[in-house]
């Protein structure tokens, strides 16, 4: 039997791999992407309990999904396990100006924005849920024996 749906796999506007963060406060770290990163929310499922069982917002030209914790079902996010190996990696026009954006909303400082070997301007921030960022301009195009050269510059002698 074939199959006539027009249903797409993927739907419009999704890419292949999507983040989907588990924060204490789903829909308070809606409203902090949304100061910090420009985050335009698009879709809010609150639970029975007002705590939302789905979000979905889009930062620049990709989607975030968010979900509050839900111990029960053993769904925790990074504070309540003591940090995340994850880090959220976002390219913007103006680097310095997005990771000050980021800090005046409420994220910490973990890395100063600074011109990095292979060709980013680059800074971290970690948001009021745990969530690790690392913020990036691109710079500079360079070959792999340039990026090469370049982190050999520096490191210790």
């Amino acid at each position: 039997m074939t199959s006539t749906s027009t249903v797409k796999a993927i739907p419009d506007g999704m890419h292949s791999l999507t983040p989907h963060l588990v924060c204490a406060g789903a829909a308070d770290a809606i409203e902090f992407y949304k100061k910090a990163f420009n985050a335009i929310e698009l879709a809010r499922l609150p639970g029975p309990d007002g705590k939302l069982m789905h979000a979905l917002v889009r930062i620049g030209d990709s989607m975030v999904m968010l979900v509050d914790e839900f111990p029960q079902w053993g769904t925790f996010g990074p504070k309540a396990l003591k940090g995340s190996p994850v880090v959220l990696h976002l390219y913007v026009e103006d680097v310095d100006a997005q990771v000050a954006q980021a800090v005046a909303a409420g994220a910490k400082l973990t890395m100063p924005v600074t011109d990095m070997f292979w060709g980013d301007r680059y800074g971290q921030v970690e948001d009021p849920f745990g969530h690790k960022w690392s913020v990036a301009t691109h710079t500079r195009d360079l070959t792999p024996e340039e990026i090469q050269a370049g982190m050999a510059q520096q490191q210790p002698c």
